[in-house]
Parts: structure tokens; C-alpha cells; sequence
């Protein structure tokens, strides 16, 4: 990849970290649609949690950080961090079979 590229990437990458890490924060602490939709309608009591309720970046925060705002970020952050994993595994996935297809015939 080109300087341009990289250049690009980068950008966008600082951008989410941003989002993520600051700008999540101040995210509306109320009820989101389909919660709305819940407490509405009176059924909001009948969910019940799921099997990761109890994990470390469970309800958009992380476990033993007290500041609401820090602990958002960091989950953020980590949310970034995994789903960038995420992609670069696939990608490197999907480049390795297509070159061993390309190379089989």
C-alpha cells in the first residue's frame, strides 16, 4: 500500500479511537428504541440476562473501572481493538485461501 493509503487508515483509525473513547461518554444513559418499545408496552420485566451478562465489558462498560465516562471508553476502545482483530483476520483469511487457490490451479 501506498503513503495515501496509510495515511487514510490511520485517519480513520484515530476517528474511531475518538468516538470511541471520548465521544461514547456522553452517550444518552436512557432507554434505547427497543427498550422504550419494552417499557411501553409493559413486557420490559419478562427479558431475562444472557449468558455473558456477568462478563468484563458487560453493559457498555468495564468491570472494576468506577468513572462511567472511563470505564465507556475503555469498553470503546476494547470494542475497537476486537472487531479491528476481527477484520484483519478475515482479511488475511480470505487473501490466504484465494493465493492458494490461484496457486492449486
Amino acid at each position: 500500500m501506498d503513503r495515501r493509503t496509510w495515511g487514510f487508515l490511520a485517519a480513520g483509525l484515530l476517528v474511531t479511537v475518538v468516538v470511541a473513547a471520548v465521544v461514547s461518554g456522553f452517550a444518552s444513559s436512557e432507554p434505547d428504541g427497543l427498550e422504550k418499545v419494552s417499557i411501553d408496552q409493559e413486557f420490559e420485566g419478562a427479558a431475562a440476562d444472557h449468558a455473558l451478562a456477568d462478563s468484563p465489558l458487560a453493559d457498555y462498560g468495564v468491570d472494576g473501572i468506577d468513572n462511567e465516562r472511563v470505564s465507556t471508553g475503555v469498553a470503546g476502545i476494547v470494542g475497537v481493538a476486537i472487531t479491528l482483530a476481527a477484520m484483519v483476520g478475515l482479511l488475511y483469511g480470505v487473501r490466504f485461501l484465494h493465493r492458494r487457490r490461484a496457486a492449486e490451479g
